[in-house]
């Protein structure tokens, strides 16, 4: 083989049918060699001898899909000056479609001398790390093409891949815990049945295990810790080698049954870490390009992840990475949208987060990725980190503020009423005043971060020993409640009020204005046994569990009731906020009191109350009343003459009676919320 000039774009190794073109970006680079490695792991070395607008380059006849290969990029090591080359350590190309091999718990891996971190270790890596492989870009994608759901229909489901179906019985043995298996028709329409419009996908990008994971055992199960931005993880295919394909093929299977796939995405930080972790990729291709690196100390990152590391996005390479793997992921692979992880950090100008900065206004006018669904973790870890509320137009945003008032109202916080009335109605204060509706508020109760819902009303502290980091880990602020016995019990009175409150949950989510946010297994009454922080805990604490039990089967008929109610009833799926309108035919929406009169101003404030009523209209004859008591009694409620007759379509205490009539004193059970059918006389 012999190596020719070839082309500075596009960046990575690019197939042509006769051999490939291999390009690499090194501002601050002084060399770079393409290594080729044989089926053996014998490594054969060529130096790219192109050098365009910091492109290194060449391109290899012969070179067929399936080759592996790596760099090593030549330069100083001088950390002090923000240098850390070090041509000992294989890299892997940050534009690889696919990864072969894991990088392995061996000091090779690291780019500083134990003995001092000021030299440079000299010994190779190539045995111990990932090696990029050269793909080609023929699938059969048949007929599939964009959903295009609308927001106001969305209904979103985070799961974890193999989480999900790891042990799903009706999903073929082979097939469990892989993207296959997640195409399976058995979970398909499970999906469908409570729902579902799009799945969220935790992190599906290849990953490096922590080195004091490694030490201990675990794994990064979660996977937000990333060594590439495009190639898929390895260890969700049934084979690593078609790891690609199988992806592409469950988004196929996923978009035939009406489900679109967005992923979690890790672009605020890398599987590198901090000035201590291992060189793998970016750090060793040109570390202050890639990163942020504290300006009079650049030997140390600035960390607004609490990952070690924060990408550089200020340097249009970095923006451009980030942009060339978002828009991959939505042409090549076809996925629906991004949930961007710790998205503040993305918006950082400086030290602040900027609305307007680069990388938000980038994907602002790119007609690719405007198109598709944008949802921001709207916080980080760095100073005025948290920015609910205040990204552009076209996103999306994780409302914590949602997630954390409903956990505190049903636990019986007094004082949130004011609040809990902003979030069931979309949460205007937040996003009213920018141009964007209800649907820019992702509501949630759980996610992957913390307690299930059956743990959130089962443990009012965490239990986190088995990520070994003796409970230090996760959060110690959960707003739960256990009902008078810390984790399971027998008792039959505690389960059926346990029960109970997780309905109050799903009434609260399903019926807020804006786009509901279900966590994987909650449907079916899933337990983590008190973890509340899971990230490492790749084993049957964090899977599914799909045994058939009374308390499973119950919960699970819940949720596809209040599935169905909503996709039936426009009403709880607005385009634009509630505003409020006069009683009679054309109400829009109002509040009650429990003797059934419209709130006052001063009755949003009353210290002790937690009990309060909304009526939503959804059409010219009827509406809907959420009536929620966190009381720890029963309250005597008088059911509001907006119409002429009430019907009880959803209890969370399953004890009251159907069909009721306007002025009826209506005894609603402690810690109870229900959904009413309000008919105006003439119904047609």
């Amino acid at each position: 083989m012999k190596v020719q000039l070839g082309r500075h774009a596009p960046l990575g190794a690019t197939f042509d049918g006769r051999g490939t073109n291999f390009a690499v970006f090194s501002e601050n680079g002084e060399g770079v060699e393409l290594c080729l490695f044989d089926a053996r792991g014998v490594e054969t070395r060529f130096a790219l001898p192109g050098q365009t607008e910091h492109v290194w380059h060449g391109y290899v006849e012969g070179v067929v899909p399936g080759q592996r290969y790596g760099y090593r990029v030549f330069g100083n090591y001088e950390p002090t000056k923000g240098q850390r080359f070090n041509s000992a350590k294989l890299l892997v190309d940050p534009y690889a479609r696919m990864l072969d091999g894991k990088v392995q718990n061996d000091p090779s891996v690291y780019g500083f001398d134990a003995r001092s971190a000021v030299l440079a270790d000299s010994r190779d890596s190539a045995p111990h790390v990932p090696k990029g492989v050269v793909c080609d870009e023929t699938f059969d994608w048949e007929d599939d093409r964009p959903l295009r759901t609308p927001w106001e229909d969305t209904v979103l489901y985070e799961l974890h891949i193999k989480g999900m179906t790891a042990t799903h019985p009706e999903v073929p043995a082979q097939l469990r815990g892989t993207y296959l298996g997640l195409g399976d028709e058995s979970v398909v329409a499970h999906l469908r049945s409570i729902g579902v419009t799009a799945v969220e996908l935790l992190p599906v990008f290849d990953c490096a295990d922590e080195g004091f994971l490694r030490d201990k055992g675990l794994v990064n199960y979660w996977g937000y810790n990333p060594i590439s931005f495009f190639a898929p993880e390895q260890r969700l295919a049934t084979q690593s080698a078609k790891a690609r394909d199988e992806f592409r093929e469950m988004v196929k299977r996923l978009h035939r049954g009406g489900i679109e796939v967005i992923l979690d995405v890790v672009y605020n930080h890398t599987g590198e870490g901090g000035e201590q972790g291992p060189t793998l990729s970016l750090r060793g291709i040109d570390n202050q390009v890639y990163y942020r690196v504290k300006p009079a100390q650049r030997d140390h990152y600035e960390d607004f992840t609490g990952c070690g590391n924060s990408l550089n996005v200020s340097h249009p390479q970095t923006l451009k990475l980030i942009c060339d793997s978002l828009r991959y992921w939505v042409t090549d692979m076809h996925v629906d949208g991004f949930r961007f992880d710790l998205a503040v950090v993305l918006g950082r100008h400086g030290h602040h987060f900027d609305r307007h900065a680069s990388f938000l206004s980038i994907l602002h006018q790119d007609p690719i990725l405007s198109s598709v669904k944008l949802i921001a973790e709207p916080w980080d870890l760095g100073p005025e980190g948290y920015q609910v509320g205040n990204f552009p137009i076209i996103w999306r945003e994780w409302n914590g503020r949602f997630r954390d008032v409903v956990r505190k109202f049903w636990r019986g916080d007094r004082s949130v009423m004011s609040e809990l009335g902003y979030r069931a109605t979309g949460s205007s204060d937040l996003f009213g005043d920018d141009g964007r509706g209800p649907s820019a508020s992702i509501n949630f109760v759980s996610a992957h971060d913390g307690f299930t819902l059956r743990d959130l009303v089962s443990y009012e502290r965490k239990h986190n020993d088995a990520n070994l980091e003796d409970n230090r880990d996760g959060s110690d602020e959960n707003y739960s409640r256990n009902f008078g016995i810390e984790g399971e019990t027998s008792d039959l009175a505690i389960t059926a009020r346990r029960l109970s409150q997780v309905k109050n949950f799903f009434i609260s989510l399903w019926f807020a204005q804006g786009v509901p946010m279900l966590s994987m297994g909650d449907e079916l009454f899933r337990t983590q046994r008190g973890n509340n922080n899971a990230y490492a805990q790749d084993n049957e604490l964090s899977y599914v569990d799909w045994s058939d039990t009374e308390s499973s089967r119950n919960i699970l008929a819940f949720v596809r009731a209040c599935a169905a109610l909503r996709k039936h009833e426009s009403g709880f799926r607005r385009g634009s906020f509630l505003r409020g309108a006069r009683l009679g035919l054309g109400t829009d929406s109002a509040w009650f009191r429990t003797d059934g009169k419209p709130m006052a101003p001063s009755d949003w404030t009353a210290p002790e109350a937690a009990m309060l009523a909304l009526f939503v209209g959804s059409g010219a004859r009827h509406g809907y009343l959420l009536v929620f008591n966190a009381e720890g009694h029963d309250v005597r409620f008088v059911l509001p003459d907006v119409v002429a007759s009430y019907a009880v379509e959803l209890d969370s205490s399953g004890s009251l009676p159907i069909a009721w009539g306007a002025g009826d004193t209506l005894i609603v059970p402690a810690t109870t919320a229900l959904v009413l059918r309000g008919d105006r006389p003439g119904k047609g």
